[in-house]
């Protein structure tokens, strides 16, 4: 009889186990099988930049550049004056990780020269899109803009400094070269007045950063004076730099070189391109 009395019990335990597992696998079945496509799949990001932060801009070229390229700096007799112009203004920015520049204004008794250097650090959020495809669409982007003249097969498509040049009329930038009508470049041997040489004529870059091109514009002054302004941009991996540099000469009658002034943007442009290690 006692038996008899402990069995419904122990059936009955029984079933509430059997029905317990049983409920929790067919629980978990469906969370397995969920997604079955996604094992083993991996999304592929393109590389990061190069470049994660961006030079001082109005410390990146040193006094014996801006002397040369400024000449007028060293004509200032008041040394806080003096110090004042080798410092620059600084581009306001609001972002210094991702854009900063300065600028540099002298006036002498010969001309006003003008010289900016403005670098950015291109990021992409695409994740499909490396920064420095990002960079060189930002790049090819202002080559486009600047119009350059189509080059013929046996000309070349380089100009390095030739060395230090001698010191000669200021120069100015700030000006976009495509923003004001304007003439090419010229030189002492152009066919026209202001026009360049074949060798000094806008032309892409081969030997400078990944990417690099030099633009040279002659904005007339009246009838026979001009304020010429000088381009070089150039692209390293992510970073794009972009140096603009201006002369207005003071007296009628007076054209800025070109060979001069271009001498002078391409070894700035190449000392900032060695320092960002391109």
């Amino acid at each position: 009889m006692q038996r008899k009395a402990y069995l419904p019990g122990t059936a009955a335990l029984l079933a509430v186990l059997l029905a317990g597992c049983t409920s929790g696998s067919g629980d978990e079945s469906p969370t397995d099988d969920a997604n079955p496509g996604d094992a083993g799949t991996a999304t592929v990001t393109a590389q990061p930049g190069k470049y994660r932060s961006l030079p001082e801009p109005c410390g990146a070229i040193d006094h014996d550049g801006l002397d040369s390229l400024l000449p007028g700096i060293k004509q200032i007799t008041d040394p806080s004056q003096r110090d004042k112009a080798y410092q620059g203004q600084a581009t306001l920015t609001y972002d210094t990780n991702r854009k900063v520049g300065c600028g540099w204004k002298v006036e002498s008794a010969d001309a006003t020269d003008r010289l900016s250097v403005d670098f950015e650090r291109v990021v992409s959020y695409d994740n499909s899109v490396s920064d420095a495809d990002q960079a060189k669409t930002l790049y090819q982007d202002k080559e486009t803009a600047a119009d350059l003249p189509e080059q013929s097969s046996g000309s070349a498509t380089t100009q390095s400094p030739a060395g230090t040049p001698a010191p000669s009329a200021s120069h100015s930038g700030g000006a976009s070269p495509s923003d004001s009508p304007s003439t090419p470049a010229s030189g002492a041997s152009g066919s026209a007045a202001g026009a360049p040489p074949d060798d000094l004529q806008p032309r892409v870059l081969t030997d400078l950063g990944d990417q690099g091109y030099l633009d040279d514009r002659l904005k007339p002054s009246g009838s026979t004076a001009g304020q010429r302004t000088v381009t070089v941009v150039f692209r390293t991996s992510n970073v794009v730099v972009t140096i603009q540099y201006e002369e207005q000469p003071t007296a009628t009658g007076t054209v800025p070189e070109s060979k001069e002034m271009q001498d002078r943007a391409l070894e700035l442009a190449s000392q900032l391109d060695d320092e960002l290690g391109g």
